[in-house]
C-alpha cells in the first residue's frame, strides 16, 4: 500500500461528491423528505408512512439520479405516477415533478444555509494531486459544478462526470457503473486501476459492478456493515485515516 493507503497498481482516483467532498448529503435527505412527506400526505391522507431521512434515504435515492430515486421510493411504496417530461412544474404529480420539488428545495437549502467540505477529503485531494495521480468527480447531482464552486474545489478534480455529462451521454446513474466508467476513460485510465470512494451504497455497487481496483466506502452515519456488504474493500469515517502525508 502507498502512503495514500491505495495499492501500488492505483494510477486515478474516482470521488462521489455530496457525502465526501461536501457535506451535503444530510442537505439532499431533508430535501428528500420534505418532497416526499408533502407528497404522501396529499397522496395517501394522514394515515401514510412519512419518508425515514435515515433508512429510506440510504435504500432509495441516496447517490442515485433523481428521478430514478423518486421511482426507486415511490415503488417501494406501491405508487407508480407518470413520468412526466424534465420541465415539469415542482407541483406536477409526475416523476419529474417530484424529482424537481426536491431540486427547488435543496438549492433553497443550499442558499440559506452554505456548503461545506470535509476538510479531511480536501487535504488528501491535496495529497492525491502531489502524487501525480490523477482525479475525478462523479456525481449523479446535476448541481455538482456550482457546489464544488462554492467550496473552492473545481481545480482538484480533471474530470467531471456528473449529472449533467451523465445526460449529455445517456450514461446510466448508480447503482450502474456508467458514470465511474466513463469517468477512467477520460482520464486515460483503466478500471482496475482506479480507486473509487463513495458513501452511498449505490455508489459502492457501481463501484463493484465496474471491476474498480480498489472501493473505498466513506462512512458519515454508522452504515460500516452495510458497504462492506455492498462492495467495499475498505471503509473509512474520514478520508484523513488513509494517510495521504507526502
Amino acid at each position: 500500500m502507498t502512503q495514500l493507503g491505495l495499492p501500488d497498481t492505483i494510477q486515478a482516483c474516482l470521488f462521489d461528491l455530496d457525502g465526501v467532498v461536501t457535506k451535503t448529503a444530510v442537505v439532499h435527505a431533508a430535501a428528500w423528505k420534505e418532497t416526499f412527506d408533502a407528497f404522501l400526505r396529499d397522496y395517501e391522507g394522514e394515515q401514510g408512512r412519512p419518508f425515514d431521512a435515515v433508512t429510506d434515504y440510504d435504500e432509495y435515492v441516496d447517490g442515485r439520479p433523481r428521478a430514478d430515486g423518486v421511482r426507486a421510493f415511490l415503488a417501494s411504496r406501491g405508487i407508480h405516477l407518470p413520468e412526466g417530461g424534465p420541465d415539469d412544474p415542482p407541483d406536477a404529480r409526475t416523476v419529474h415533478g417530484l424529482g424537481n420539488r426536491k431540486n427547488d428545495l435543496l438549492l433553497e437549502k443550499i442558499r440559506t444555509g452554505g456548503v461545506e467540505a470535509y476538510e479531511g477529503t480536501l487535504r488528501y485531494l491535496e495529497a492525491v494531486r502531489a502524487a501525480g495521480l490523477r482525479t475525478a468527480i462523479v456525481s449523479s447531482s446535476a448541481n455538482c459544478r456550482d457546489v464544488l464552486r462554492a467550496v473552492g474545489a473545481e481545480h482538484f478534480f480533471d474530470v467531471r462526470i456528473d449529472g449533467v455529462v451523465a445526460a449529455e451521454r445517456n450514461l446510466p446513474g448508480k447503482p450502474h457503473p456508467d458514470t465511474f466508467l466513463a469517468a477512467a476513460r477520460d482520464l486515460g485510465v483503466e478500471a482496475s486501476r482506479a480507486a473509487v470512494f463513495e458513501d452511498a451504497l449505490a455508489g459502492m455497487d457501481a463501484g463493484r459492478a465496474g471491476g474498480f481496483g480498489h472501493v473505498v466506502g466513506v462512512d458519515r452515519v454508522g452504515q460500516a456493515d452495510a458497504l462492506y456488504a455492498h462492495g467495499a474493500d475498505i471503509v473509512v469515517k474520514d478520508l484523513a485515516e488513509l494517510g495521504g502525508k507526502q
